[in-house]
C-alpha cells in the first residue's frame, strides 16, 4: 500500500520538477535577446513559481481524491491519479510558456516603443 503511494508520488515530483526545469531552459532561450531578456528570467522566475505550487497542490488533491475513495490501494487506481496528475501538469505547462510568451511579446513591445 504504501509502496504504490510513494511511486505514485516519486513519478508525480519527477514529472512537476521536469516541466519546471523546461520552462527555466525556455526562460533561459528567450533572456539571449537584449531587449527582452530581463523580462524573460524574471517572467519565468515567477511562472515556475506558480507553477510549482498549483502543480504540486494539484498532485496531493489527485491522490487524496482517488486514494481516500478506494478501500484498497490498486495498482489500478494510482495509474488513474497518476495519468490526472500529468494531464493537469501538462495543461498548467502550456498555459505557463503562453503567458512567459506573453511576458516577452510585452517587453518586446515596450522596447521598440522607445
Amino acid at each position: 500500500m504504501l509502496y504504490i503511494f510513494a511511486v505514485y508520488f516519486a513519478l508525480a515530483a519527477c514529472a512537476l520538477a521536469s516541466l519546471s526545469a523546461m520552462i527555466f531552459k525556455i526562460g533561459e532561450a528567450l533572456a539571449g535577446c537584449p531587449s527582452t531578456g530581463r523580462a524573460a528570467k524574471a517572467g519565468s522566475l515567477t511562472i515556475v513559481t506558480g507553477f510549482v505550487a498549483i502543480g504540486g497542490g494539484a498532485i496531493l488533491i489527485i491522490a487524496a481524491g482517488v486514494f481516500m475513495t478506494l478501500n484498497e490501494i490498486a495498482v489500478e487506481g494510482a495509474m488513474a491519479a497518476l495519468g490526472l496528475s500529468i494531464l493537469c501538469l501538462g495543461l498548467g505547462f502550456t498555459h505557463a510558456i503562453a503567458t512567459l510568451r506573453d511576458v516577452v511579446a510585452q517587453a518586446a513591445q515596450r522596447a521598440a516603443e522607445q
